[in-house]
């Protein structure tokens, strides 16, 4: 059984944050991404790097896997993801995109798609679903 919980933005585990991930818009949809090899859907975001902050880690998995160069990202909160005992932490985002380049040559991402909707293959269907969730909490309780 896999659990994902969400914490305050600003609270950083003991074990520390493994990943960034960012849900996006452009144009009033939503960003997807598919990697090379598989043919599912999934939300932009990766590992942060060594001497590398979460937010640092998303402006540039969100320009690496996406080809956005202007955006707009905000920290909407840290997130746990456990999965047979395990437990892993990261920082989940929300980026409103205003420019799209070319995807980086050194990306894992063989294409990218918008859609007013999820996609219905997901790579990760259950936290991808609670991602979203969270983020339309947060964007509602802006007003949007």
């Amino acid at each position: 059984m896999t659990e994902v919980r969400f914490y305050d933005p600003s609270f950083c585990p003991a074990g520390g944050l493994t990943y960034s991930v960012i849900v996006s818009r452009y144009r009033g949809r939503w960003l997807f991404v598919r990697h090379h090899g598989r043919t599912t859907w999934e939300i932009p975001g990766g590992h942060i790097e060594n001497n590398e902050t979460s937010d640092d880690a998303a402006r540039r998995e969100l320009n690496e896997e996406t080809g956005a160069t202007e955006f707009e990202l905000e920290c909407v909160s840290t997130y746990s993801v456990t999965t047979d005992g395990e437990t892993g932490y990261g920082r989940l985002y929300f980026a409103e995109i205003f420019s799209l380049g070319p995807i980086q040559d050194v990306s894992e991402i063989s294409e990218i798609k918008t859609d007013i909707f999820r996609p219905g293959e997901n790579t990760y269907p259950y936290i991808q679903s609670c991602m979203f969730e969270r983020i339309q909490a947060y964007l509602k309780s802006r007003k949007e």
